[in-house]
């Protein structure tokens, strides 16, 4: 069994990567049903070329599960140090982090 731990990792937790990933919620206009979105920053963004800088952005179609199913699209742009800078959403409204 050392010899597996050895080959295949160690036993100590790896430090904590950087964060990858940019959570949101979004609340369904029709029903209310709340809905986590998530966005990873290294493979999920597309890039604009700006003159005064790169601008990143991601589209994410979410859906609830429980009540009505309706479709709700985030577009969320980051600037190039990936820290949001615009976000909007059709069929919904973000909820914000109390």
């Amino acid at each position: 069994m050392n010899f597996l731990q050895k080959l295949f990792g160690s036993s100590s937790p790896s430090p904590k990567p950087d964060k990858r990933y940019y959570t949101f919620t979004v609340k369904c206009r029709r029903c209310g049903e709340l809905v986590e979105g998530r966005v990873d920053l290294d493979n999920d963004l597309s890039v604009e070329y700006e003159e005064d800088g790169d601008i990143f952005y991601a589209r994410k179609l979410l859906m609830g599960e429980n009540r009505c199913f309706q479709r709700m699209e985030a577009e969320l742009k980051f600037n190039s140090n990936r820290e949001l800078i615009e976000k909007q959403v059709t069929g919904g409204e973000f909820v914000e982090d109390e």
